[in-house]
């Protein structure tokens, strides 16, 4: 009996704490270590929830599209107002601002859709650790689809710069998500230009030019972590080395200066800072577009980047306050391997702490979401409800506002107010079913050894299964992994 309770206990770890909570006809596994990494032989980076979607090179012209037209918009809007005449545009054609919006539209639909899809490969998936994974690393590389080419790039960038890279190794991670469009636009990489670049001395003199945000988050969020020993000097020879990185069509230059198809991630040596670089007191000569290559190839295995990654990781998936001796296994199986990632995730898996009873993390609006559509066997929910769902429970998707991402720990998801929403929101999703599963059972099937005999108590005493469905995706079983 104690060995059921035990292998009932793993199971339940292994479903909540690493995976996205257990479906309603889940059976638990026996051996829950093997659950999880045998899903790394499993794992489809494009599953069918997310075939429909649009690739990079789709969502990367439409949006320059976009702006290209909504440029000539307000060309036109300004023509109009110099002519001050009423009749200075077609009677047939739409006002500009109309026009305008249904353009920002169109491109938010790139977003919507996203929305959908990634809720929707989430809630099917039969390989829920890796998926998990996908989030992790998409809120670590964060973007904000807060610009409209953000908007319209933001899906894209996670089912095509992460979910490929997943199981391979961080290096080449690291080399996808910053080469990507959406990086390049939302931390302004596409509108740098070396100042003694070709295109920095004949248009600008070599006064102006250098942007230095993504250099800075590479270091402070991306690899080594804040305090770790780099400098301002090393932001600024890291942001030249960067330079030439850019978005045809949407950033510095036009397509002499950049070629490629509008909303495609190029180099560009016209814009290229010229001369060799000194980052961390490592000295790269000059190579194009292999410079910042060559420093992203030393940052990826360095062994603050280890230790950062390590605690992040240990944060998300055990404790808010990271056990060190955690932290540790995970930094060594970082560094012995090369940033060999499934190596540090089967050294996650193996860490004492991680099987320790216990529901210490709080779950975040996105895996509360997830968990409870799992348990419900939820269709498919079209985009713009789910958007409006994210938003109301503060934690719109891919809209963390912030480089930084959205935050890892209760204190930010656990407060009265959110709280509320989240019973407002169980009452919703339980109260729009046609024939609610029996919340009884339901239960039972998801948590056969932690259920509180309060929680139980409660369900079998709501006034409908609705009411009692609702009760259980608020219970402290289903609100913590």
């Amino acid at each position: 009996m104690a060995v059921e309770s035990r292998v009932m206990a793993l199971a339940e770890i292994a479903w909540n704490r690493f995976g996205l909570g257990a479906r309603s006809d889940e059976a638990p596994p026996a051996d829950s270590k093997r659950w999880l990494t045998d899903q790394f032989d499993r794992w489809n980076p494009r599953p069918a929830a997310l075939a429909g979607t649009a690739t990079t090179a789709v969502a990367g012209q439409a949006v320059a599209q976009a702006r290209a037209e909504l440029r000539m918009v307000r060309q036109e809007r300004r023509a109009t107002q110099a002519t001050d005449k009423p009749d200075a545009m077609p009677m047939a054609a739409d006002p500009p601002d109309n026009r305008a919006a249904q353009i920002r539209r169109g491109v938010r639909q790139f977003y919507l859709d996203g929305v959908a899809a990634r809720t929707a490969a989430a809630v099917a998936s039969n390989t829920p650790f890796v998926e998990r994974l996908t989030h992790f690393w998409s809120n670590h590389f964060a973007v904000s689809a807060d610009k409209l080419e953000v908007t319209g790039l933001a899906a894209a960038f996670e089912f095509d710069a992460i979910r490929p890279h997943v199981l391979g190794r961080f290096h080449d991670l690291l080399l996808a998500v910053e080469h990507h469009p959406a990086m390049l636009l939302y931390l302004d990489q596409a509108q740098s230009v070396g100042p003694d670049s070709p295109f920095g001395q004949r248009r600008m003199g070599g006064r102006a030019g250098l942007n230095e945000n993504l250099a800075r988050e590479i270091l402070e969020l991306h690899t080594l972590g804040v305090r770790t020993g780099y400098g301002q000097g090393d932001v600024t020879e890291l942001a030249r080395a960067l330079t030439g990185w850019t978005v045809a069509g949407l950033g510095r230059g036009g397509p002499r200066v950049v070629p490629g198809q509008p909303g495609e991630a190029v180099f560009a040596p016209a814009l290229h800072q010229p001369g060799s670089r000194t980052v961390l007191g490592k000295q790269y000569g000059e190579g194009g577009a292999g410079q910042s290559a060559a420093v992203l190839a030393n940052l990826a295995v360095h062994p603050a980047t280890a230790k950062h990654i390590a605690t992040k990781l240990v944060r998300h998936f055990i404790a808010d306050d990271p056990p060190p001796a955690a932290v540790a296994r995970l930094e060594r199986a970082f560094l012995s391997s090369g940033g060999d990632l499934p190596t540090v995730y089967r050294a996650l898996i193996a860490a004492p702490e991680a099987g320790a009873p216990g529901t210490p993390k709080f779950r975040t609006p996105w895996e509360w979401t997830v968990a409870a559509l799992r348990a419900i066997d939820a269709p498919a929910a079209e985009g713009r409800g789910l958007v409006n769902l994210f938003g109301q429970l503060g934690q719109p998707i891919w809209r963390p506002g912030q480089p930084i991402g959205f935050d890892d720990i209760a204190a930010s998801w656990a407060g009265p107010d959110a709280l509320m929403r989240r019973i407002e929101a169980a009452e919703r999703l339980a109260g729009r079913l046609r024939e609610p599963p029996d919340p009884r059972a339901l239960a039972t099937r998801l948590f056969p050894q932690s259920l509180a005999p309060t929680t139980a108590t409660a369900i079998s005493r709501a006034e409908s299964p609705a009411q009692g469905l609702a009760l259980l995706f608020v219970a402290p079983q289903f609100l913590r992994r």
